[in-house]
């Protein structure tokens, strides 16, 4: 279950793991975005207002495949309550080391929580529609049929929090400024679809695409562009690749209130901000401020809750939620605790194995080590039977591979035979078989480890360890940060050493752990991966050669020719039914390569807080959305107060 910031719903480019089971608790408005997750083309949507003139349409929104769900005279989305109070503070609690940036867009530091909610983007999705998005920064967007191009045009009303109005040369700053010193994402994916921008008036840029970059995603990835102020850059006197501690200047509902460096940072309402009466902000950014209160350990961070330190909670560890909520304040009515459905895709937290490393190169000892993860006896030990496994990269979907592939599918695979492995034609999707819930050490699952490590020519040596031909041990290092994933590990490092892996836990510092993910030195940590309902060429900074050595997103660095294939028939998939046949091919041969031990997921949200909090009785499929439309009873937060509850 993730902690969610459903503004933009897309994987930081930093998350790093913060509690013991789930490790994905993350704000998805919290960082860098990866580019064209779920990209955008025109459907001949049939709503008023869409002007087409000598084959260039001029339109407020854009869908993948179906119908937009809000026409242009759309009052407000459906699942907000537009009525709602403005007012109060949301609180919650970071337990995943600490920050010293207000900047995430570089990787020099450590950018803090939620710090990319200062700026806005030209288009804004939602979260009840899978690949739609709407003008936000944009009153309109124009294109021709082929899509070789997109003109957005800023609204006039559209101003920075300094009170200066966002132009197009702010636009194309940001542009041109993630294209050549942001994030390694941004350098690799964006001279792929984009192949330049001008300003043609003050109000108005024009993005071209490369013609051979897929069209589906190419308006996106220029609308999914977050925009600050050229202005605000130029007088830090900072390069743009520098840690900072003043944010630069965006246009979004909230700024800089508050911050102290490893510890607390507040950000507070934009009291002039510019997009309060849009359609699509009605009912939404609703908190006076939002604070975040920093722990060293989810130990802390819990009781900092109980004690009122802060207000709002969503729980990410089964044995707390099973056996820490029994506080006098929950007995007192004064903390809630509920469980919410939770319809998303399945986090994707796994294991990673580092397939840089000379000795996870063949896939057989890869699967050895899978194997010998008893994610049954975990699951029934340690998390109360409260999760499921994962095995697909689009888990609780329609798009996870099954069985042996479909006519469809080896439509889609036999044109690549010869770069894919025989089992994805062979055999059934690949997933751990289940291990005995009942003992640490399934010896069934240990006999058939053993066996694909002889295969490998791993044998045992004197001392029982095994060793390859050149008399090296199987060295297997799981790196960690977080003191309460111990009990995870452990087990699954005794159950490796029992069959002569050479395996060992190494605990460091958040700053550590980042610093040797970023650099691709370590052999296996525990990520996840961020799928989408419709993938496009987001797909190819997670598992596409290009961004084997340079985005943080493949943390495995796969690189593959066969994967690249399969990746490029999704990014150039035309209708929705040939999209999904091609997911479910990449996701059968991604879990044939092994390049990962899945985790679990839980498909509800869990969550306590104080009760002043509400949200809409009809919570949409695709968001929590605590950030983003939950509200404050003014009354609720007044009693509790009058108690001395926080």
């Amino acid at each position: 279950m993730t902690t969610e910031m459903q503004m933009q719903r897309r994987r930081p480019a930093d998350a790093a793991v913060t509690t013991p089971e789930q490790g994905s608790a993350v704000l998805r408005k919290g960082a860098a975005l990866p580019l064209a997750g779920a990209a955008l083309i025109w459907a001949l949507a049939a709503w008023p207002g869409i002007a087409q003139d000598d084959g260039v349409t001029e339109t407020y929104g854009v869908s993948t495949f179906g119908e937009l769900r809000y026409g242009p005279d759309a009052a407000h989305l459906d699942y907000v309550n537009p009525d709602a109070p403005q007012g109060g503070e949301m609180s919650f609690a970071w337990s995943s080391g600490s920050f010293d940036s207000l900047h995430p867009y570089t990787r020099i530091g450590r950018p803090a929580v939620l710090s990319s909610v200062f700026f806005e983007s030209m288009l804004e999705g939602t979260a009840d529609e899978i690949g739609s998005s709407y003008c936000l920064l944009c009153e309109s967007m124009a294109f021709p049929e082929d899509r070789s191009y997109v003109i957005f045009t800023i609204r006039e009303e559209a101003r920075f929090s300094d009170g200066t109005p966002v132009t197009a040369d702010d636009a194309l700053f940001s542009y041109e400024i993630l294209r050549d010193e942001g994030l390694p994402s941004f350098r690799a994916a964006l001279p792929l679809t984009i192949a330049s921008a001008e300003v043609l008036d003050e109000r108005r840029i024009r993005f071209d695409f490369n013609p051979d970059a897929p069209v589906r995603g190419r308006i996106e990835a220029a609308g999914g562009l977050p925009v600050f102020s050229r202005a605000s850059h130029e007088a830090s006197g900072l390069d743009f690749e520098d840690s900072r501690l003043e944010p630069l200047v965006g246009s979004g509902p909230y700024v800089l209130g508050e911050v102290d460096p490893g510890q607390r940072v507040v950000y507070a309402r934009n009291r002039d901000y510019w997009g309060e009466g849009l359609w699509i902000n009605q009912g939404r950014h609703n908190y006076e401020s939002i604070r975040i209160e920093y722990y060293g350990d989810a130990i802390a961070a819990f009781e900092g809750f109980t004690a009122g330190n802060y207000t709002f909670r969503q729980e990410s560890s089964s044995q707390a939620w099973a056996n820490n909520y029994d506080f006098p304040k929950l007995d007192q009515g004064i903390v809630l605790r509920e469980e919410l459905p939770d319809g998303t895709i399945a986090s994707g937290q796994s294991f990673m194995i580092n397939l840089r490393r000379p000795q996870f190169q063949d896939v057989r000892v890869r699967e050895a080590i899978a194997l010998m993860f008893n994610f049954e006896w975990t699951n029934q030990t340690l998390f109360y039977g409260l999760y499921s496994h994962i095995d697909s990269f689009w888990e609780n979907t329609h798009l996870e591979a099954s069985g042996l592939p479909s006519v469809e599918e080896l439509a889609v695979l036999e044109p690549l035979r010869d770069l894919l492995p025989e089992r994805v034609f062979a055999e059934e999707a690949f997933a751990t078989p289940p291990s005995n819930p009942d003992r640490t050490l399934d010896r069934r699952q240990a006999r058939r480890a053993t066996a694909l490590l002889e295969e490998a020519g791993w044998v045992p040596g004197d001392d029982g360890l095994l060793r390859n031909a050149a008399g090296e041990t199987l060295d297997v290092e799981f790196l960690n940060s977080g003191s309460l994933f111990d009990r995870i590990i452990n087990p699954y490092v005794e159950n490796l050493r029992a069959i002569g892996v050479n395996a060992r836990l190494n605990r460091v510092d958040n700053a550590q752990l980042s610093q040797r993910q970023r650099d691709g030195d370590f052999d296996i940590v525990t990520d996840h991966f961020s799928m989408d309902y419709e993938p496009g060429s987001g797909l190819r900074q997670y598992f596409g050669s290009i961004g084997a050595d340079e985005s943080l997103f493949n943390v495995p660095g796969l690189a593959d020719d066969g994967v690249d294939a399969l990746v490029e028939v999704v990014v150039n998939a035309e209708t929705q039914d040939e999209m999904e046949v091609a997911v479910r091919a990449l996701d059968r041969v991604l879990r044939a390569h092994v390049i990962r031990v899945p985790q679990w997921y839980n498909n509800q949200h869990w969550v306590a807080y104080y009760d002043m909090y509400r949200y809409p009785e009809e919570l949409p499929p695709y968001s929590l959305g605590f950030l983003d439309f939950w509200w404050i009873d003014p009354e609720a937060e007044a009693d509790l107060r009058e108690q001395g509850a926080f």
